[in-house]
C-alpha cells in the first residue's frame, strides 16, 4: 500500500505543478483580457486551441468562462497549497487534496458532459479532457486515505506526529 501511496502521491504532485504554472498564463486568457499576456503564450493557446478543435476556449461559453474563474480563484489556490504540503509534509494535505478533487470533479462533469452531448467534440480533444476527471477522483480518494506512520509523505518524510519518542 506504501509504494502505491508514493506513486498516486507522485503523479498528484506532476499535477498540481502543472496546475501551478498553467493555470495562471493558459488559461486566465479565458477570462481576462488578453493585453495582459506576452504574445507568446497567446500562440500557446491559439495552437491549442486549433490542434485540438477546442471550441469551449474557442467559443468561451459562459459556463465554461465560469468554470475557468472557478480554477483560477478556488482550484489554483487549492494546488499551490497542495504541491507546499506535499513538500513540507503538512497533516492537511488530505483535506485540501480532497476539496481539490470533489471541485475537479464537478467541474469536469460539467465539461464533459457538454462535450460528449454536443457532439462536436473530436476523440483527441476528449483525450485532452478525460484525464482531468481521472486525476479529480484521483485526488478526491487521496483525500480520503490517510498517511500511516510507515509511509509518510510523498517523499518519505515521517509527520512529526508519526515519529517515535526516544527514552
Amino acid at each position: 500500500m506504501g509504494v502505491l501511496l508514493k506513486l498516486v502521491d507522485a503523479i498528484l504532485f506532476l499535477f498540481f505543478l502543472l496546475i501551478a504554472i498553467v493555470a495562471p498564463l493558459i488559461d486566465a486568457q479565458t477570462c481576462l483580457p488578453l493585453s495582459y499576456f506576452p504574445d507568446f503564450l497567446i500562440n500557446i493557446k491559439t495552437w491549442y486551441t486549433n490542434e485540438y478543435g477546442d471550441y469551449l476556449v474557442a467559443d468561451k461559453p459562459h459556463f465554461f468562462v465560469g468554470l475557468v474563474w472557478l480554477e483560477l480563484l478556488f482550484q489554483w489556490p487549492l494546488s499551490l497549497l497542495n504541491l507546499y504540503a506535499m513538500l513540507s509534509s503538512k497533516h492537511w494535505f488530505n483535506t485540501t487534496c480532497l476539496i481539490y478533487g470533489v471541485s475537479l470533479s464537478t467541474s469536469m462533469v460539467a465539461v464533459l458532459s457538454e462535450l460528449t452531448g454536443s457532439k462536436k467534440a473530436s476523440e483527441k480533444l476528449l483525450t485532452m479532457y478525460f484525464p482531468f476527471m481521472c486525476l479529480g477522483i484521483l485526488a478526491t480518494l487521496r483525500g480520503l486515505l490517510s498517511n500511516s506512520s510507515k509511509t509518510g509523505s510523498a517523499f518519505g518524510k515521517r509527520s512529526a506526529l508519526a515519529r517515535k519518542k526516544r527514552a
